[in-house]
């Protein structure tokens, strides 16, 4: 395989798909080039002319790009889902929230959370109050831009503390100051899904093709869910 792939996907799934990239080179020794950016800056991108053999994003925006004829709808594949993760700070201990029950009682219990003030936060926010502790918990947590805010502040805590992100980013963090202490419960869980299309201006249909067979194996698979792309 010559041709080199060239892949613009969404960054959520960075540390799922760069190790499929890097297990693909190494079986196939095929070049793949691949750059991350939200998915209002890929469709600008692409609007723009950027040419690229695949496109990794949320279906609506797959959509878009196959409405307009820039992507083929038939080549779409499932990469996965992203939902909520939970983390604390290096050896603290692992607060209970495999029940929507012990969850909530783990909230109440922690001394201060930390979250985002993107679509995890916001999701967070009306999530608490469903849980009927939007109130409790307003008065104890901690509000940042990003998720590298929200990083930092955990692994450097003190106490009960708890901290919240999209589960990939928590787990291709874990060990650097924080630990992953697991998903939000099932009941309450919210997923971003992801697919890959390969796109009709390409250059290399082949080989993408090839690449998204790969990405869709089991090997392919396991390396998504051990990055925490279900």
């Amino acid at each position: 395989m010559t041709s080199e792939i060239t892949i613009l996907s969404a960054g959520a799934v960075a540390p799922g798909i760069t190790k499929v990239a890097e297990a693909f080179r190494g079986e196939t020794r095929g070049a793949v080039k691949i750059s991350f950016a939200t998915a209002p800056a890929i469709l600008k991108r692409i609007d723009s002319g950027e040419l690229v053999d695949i496109v990794i994003a949320p279906p609506s925006v797959l959509d878009e790009l196959a409405n307009t004829g820039k992507a083929s709808a038939l080549t779409r594949v499932a990469v996965g889902r992203i939902g909520v993760g939970v983390m604390v700070r290096d050896g603290a201990p692992l607060p209970k929230i495999t029940t929507v029950e012990e969850f909530t009682q783990s909230l109440r219990s922690a001394e201060s959370l930390v979250y985002n003030q993107a679509s995890t936060g916001i999701y967070l926010d009306a999530l608490f109050e469903r849980l009927g502790v939007g109130a409790e918990l307003k008065a104890k947590s901690t509000r940042y831009p990003d998720f590298a805010a929200v990083r930092d502040h955990v692994a450097t805590g003190q106490g009960r503390e708890i901290g919240f992100g999209a589960t990939t980013v928590i787990v291709e963090n874990a060990g650097g100051g924080v630990k992953f202490a697991g998903p939000l419960p099932a009941e309450i869980q919210n997923y971003t899904a992801y697919a890959a299309t390969i796109m009709m201006t390409g250059s290399a249909n082949a080989s993408a093709q090839e690449f998204l067979r790969y990405l869709t194996s089991p090997a392919g698979k396991s390396l998504l869910v051990a990055a925490g792309i279900e």
